[in-house]
């Protein structure tokens, strides 16, 4: 029997408008100092993986986040305009309690005015991971570093997770991942929001 293709998906690290609980969506925020002191740990932990490929979105606190991994691996990170977060739309730059005073219709919904809506997510992330997966053969192991919100729409789309239980799977903590595994057709959650730090978690779309 072959061995599975497996996917480690990776959260990345910290960022001020994540301690601000700011929407950052597709805006161009770099990691901060905790940041980038959690990518250097959980690198050390990831490269242990040996890794055969590392994918990241095009925005700098992903790249950021896999940089260090791709150095202690020596494998080059390939970028990924599809692996981005959702866009924010109006609700970029705001915080909590912003969005919930101006847009209380929209937050119960979680789908931000002029932005991407939640399918258009899923469906976008679950063809990256289905594009990645392809490039490996059995018994290969990928990372793919992205954002909160994307990497959990993308799973859930991925494993085939109707609607109706849509957010069961949580929230990543920043710099944690989750492992899928595919074999044949068929994928399997192997772990999820492993790798957590001493942090708290920060909701998934910021």
């Amino acid at each position: 029997m072959s061995e599975p293709r497996r996917l480690v998906l990776w959260r990345h690290g910290q960022t001020m408008w994540n301690v601000e609980h700011r929407f950052q969506g597709q805006t161009d925020i770099p990691l901060d100092e905790t940041g980038e002191a959690q990518a250097e740990y959980a690198a050390r932990r990831l490269a242990t993986l040996r890794p055969d490929a590392i994918f990241s979105s095009d925005l700098i606190r992903a790249a950021s986040t896999a940089a260090p991994l791709a150095r202690l691996a020596g494998v080059p990170v390939t970028l990924d305009k599809e692996l981005r977060e959702r866009f924010g739309g109006d609700w970029e730059g705001l915080n909590d309690e912003e969005i919930s005073a101006r847009y209380p219709a929209e937050r119960a919904t979680w789908n931000p005015p002029n932005g991407e809506p939640t399918a258009a997510v899923a469906d976008r992330v679950c063809r990256a991971l289905t594009r990645i997966a392809a490039t490996l053969a059995d018994g290969q192991l990928a990372v793919v570093v992205s954002h909160g919100a994307a990497l959990r729409l993308g799973m859930e789309r991925l494993l085939g997770l109707p609607d109706e239980v849509a957010g069961a799977l949580g929230p990543l903590s920043n710099c944690s991942w989750s492992v899928l595994a595919q074999r044949r057709d068929r994928w399997r959650l192997l772990e999820h929001n492993a790798g957590t730090l001493p942090e708290p978690v920060l909701g998934d779309d910021r």
